[in-house]
């Protein structure tokens, strides 16, 4: 009996506990975690700060995928970055050198997943239209865009990784 591949995130059903107004972002992020976290099941640490046709590395990936929600995130509860978000920014690219660092970036991204899906439960309907603002420019969002956002960059940031990770790994 072939075992049949599961529908996509989004075609599973609705959430409990997550406001119907954002279960796309909360199925968008759980996609991304799910398709992440099984094509780099076995991927070589030694392929992590690849960069073919200088192209960002799947490490690249995953720390800007776990900062960014963040970041986000935290724009979208109204408040600033804090200077360990703001140091971490600045050390997205650089190159963990330890032999698990692939586990280290996965266990973090998961993390990140799991506070924004609690945040997305926690998250009252009521100020979706509220105005947010991002950055040290102050750019005007609101909180339903910032969440969409995060998921939307999410996905678009696993593309990016999952075509990366597929090139370093047939040419190795």
């Amino acid at each position: 009996m072939q075992n049949q591949p599961k529908p996509e995130v989004w075609l599973r059903g609705p959430l409990p506990e997550i406001s119907d107004y954002l279960q796309p972002a909360a199925h968008a992020l759980l996609q991304a975690q799910e398709e992440i976290n099984a094509k780099l099941s076995n991927f070589p640490v030694a392929l992590l700060w690849e960069r073919p046709a200088d192209v960002a590395s799947v490490g690249f990936h995953l720390q800007h995928l776990t900062g960014v929600l963040d970041r986000l995130f935290t724009y979208a509860r109204a408040e600033s970055l804090s200077e360990n978000q703001l140091a971490y920014l600045k050390s997205e690219g650089q190159p963990l050198s330890s032999a698990s660092a692939l586990n280290e970036l996965l266990d973090a991204f998961n993390r990140q997943i799991l506070i924004a899906l609690i945040q997305l439960k926690h998250t009252d309907e009521e100020t979706l239209t509220q105005i947010r603002y991002v950055g040290r420019a102050m750019l005007p969002s609101t909180h339903l865009g910032l969440l969409f956002h995060a998921a939307e960059h999410t996905q678009r940031h696993t593309g990016q990784l999952l075509v990366t990770a597929r090139i370093l790994k047939q040419g190795a």
